[in-house]
């Protein structure tokens, strides 16, 4: 009977995704990233509320639309006050939250994403397979489904490089078992990695 350790991770974003996009004053594409703001704007008993992000270079505005013409009694008033006073916790919530921008047609810019990893998950399996003997089988999920390549979130995890990481699974060393857009799993010896708490 061989033992193999399974090890589940969840992708966390750390700070609000930059986004690509033309901007009118730099007459280009630039990166927009979040002044953790938000404009209310109320018009009778209908309100709009966006998130502004800013040009990296000029600072001209971008503002991505959370709520429009929503009826002032349709959003929780604690929410509500929190737009009114720039929440940080809240403008991080909506600037890591993919709907809003499919919603906005903002392209999010994944190789710019601050991301830690958590470990959500670690126990041992008995299993008969011998192929299996001191090998742990691991799990990141991406919730967020960002378009990271399974190369350099294997090295993110196992604190190696992407070519250590390209390498092993061209010799065998590590093995890629499923690869979807909210998760990735793979299978490696347990060589001595020691994987990110």
């Amino acid at each position: 009977m061989s033992y193999l350790r399974k090890i589940e991770y969840e992708m966390i974003p750390s700070d609000s995704f930059s986004v690509i996009r033309g901007c009118a004053k730099c007459g280009r594409k630039t990166h927009f990233t979040s002044t953790e703001k938000f404009r209310v704007n109320a018009n009778g008993n209908q309100l709009d509320v966006w998130l502004i992000y800013q040009c990296e270079e000029c600072k001209h505005t971008l503002n991505l639309a959370i709520y429009e013409r929503q009826k002032v009694s349709s959003i929780p008033k604690e929410e509500y006050q929190r737009f009114l006073d720039n929440d940080k916790e809240l403008a991080l919530k909506y600037g890591t939250e993919m709907q809003l921008f499919q919603k906005n047609k903002a392209e999010v810019d994944a190789e710019r994403v601050s991301i830690a990893f958590v470990k959500k998950y670690e126990a041992g399996e008995s299993v008969e397979n011998d192929s299996l003997k001191n090998k742990f089988m691991t799990t990141i999920h991406n919730p967020f489904k960002l378009k990271i390549r399974a190369e350099k979130q294997i090295a993110m995890v196992l604190g190696l490089s992407r070519s250590q990481v390209k390498s092993m699974l061209e010799t065998g060393g590590l093995e890629l078992i499923e690869q979807l857009p909210q998760k990735i799993s793979f299978l490696v010896g347990d060589g001595g990695f020691s994987q990110t708490d």
